[in-house]
């Protein structure tokens, strides 16, 4: 993702120099940089193509498994929203390409039969929705993308009434419409079963949230590590080649700058 918001700001800044300052560069897609390298088509439409095969090709080729991290939380709980703005999403960030993430938006929720929904939320109804607008979400876009939907809910005042204004920030050909139907109808009560079954199978069974897990496994020190500092924990426990952003390997740049004349 750093290397995307790199590209685009190189690709604006080419646009502009072409332009001798007489016009203001225009956006090349209506998809976010983040999003650019997602798909051939996407890559065509905002005409990066070269650009990203070319990241494609100096990617590490990863022949150890990655960190496996998976969140089990719930939308409206304010510990789960703080992990998730303050070190989960960051850390993802910098290191996805050695960890692989998955989120469970289930948390202490339980299954009920009741005339208010098959569903009964710690933080009431309001929650049991942002629960399953997530689940629709990355049921939808896959996990990648829609965790940068969520970490944009979860980051707002608001969760509920970010969803829509995120999904179209980061994933425009995707309706509200569609999300909406599955929250309103089978298919999202089908998510959260899904997600119950999981929760219900931990081992140690879970007694809060956040409750994070690392290669399927829970254990207390590295719940604790990772609260509070989760990207050192992932480093630590990747066994591969460790990238620079665990290393503090500099990253070397271009220093010719501009000369002056």
């Amino acid at each position: 993702m750093r290397v995307l918001c790199l590209l685009a700001v190189v690709l604006l800044i080419s646009k502009d120099h072409k332009s001798f300052g007489i016009s203001h560069p225009k956006p090349a897609c209506r998809y976010p940089p983040s999003q650019w390298c997602r798909s051939l088509e996407i890559a065509i439409e905002c005409k990066v193509q070269k650009q990203c095969m070319e990241l494609s090709a100096i990617k590490p080729n990863q022949t150890v498994p990655p960190v496996a991290l998976t969140l089990y939380y719930e939308s409206l709980c304010p510990d789960c929203r703080a992990f998730i703005t303050q070190q989960l999403f960051p850390t993802w960030t910098m290191l996805q390409d050695i960890m692989s993430l998955t989120l469970v938006p289930y948390g202490n929720a339980k299954e009920v039969l009741s005339a208010s929904g098959p569903f009964s939320c710690q933080h009431g109804e309001p929650e049991c929705r942002g629960n399953m607008i997530e689940a629709c979400i990355i049921h939808f876009t896959g996990t990648s993308l829609a965790f940068q939907i969520i970490y944009c809910m979860e980051s707002a005042s608001n969760v509920l009434n970010a969803a829509e204004p995120c999904l179209q920030m980061y994933a425009p050909s995707m309706s509200w419409a569609t999300v909406d139907a599955c929250v309103t109808g089978r298919l999202g009560y089908e998510l959260m079963h899904g997600y119950a079954v999981m929760t219900r199978a931990l081992n140690p069974a879970h007694t809060h949230v956040p409750w994070v897990t690392f290669d399927g496994e829970y254990t207390e020190e590295n719940e604790a590590r990772a609260m509070s500092s989760l990207f050192h924990l992932v480093c630590e426990l990747y066994k591969g080649v460790k990238p620079p952003a665990c290393t503090g390997a500099p990253v070397k740049l271009s220093t010719s700058g501009c000369l002056k004349e």
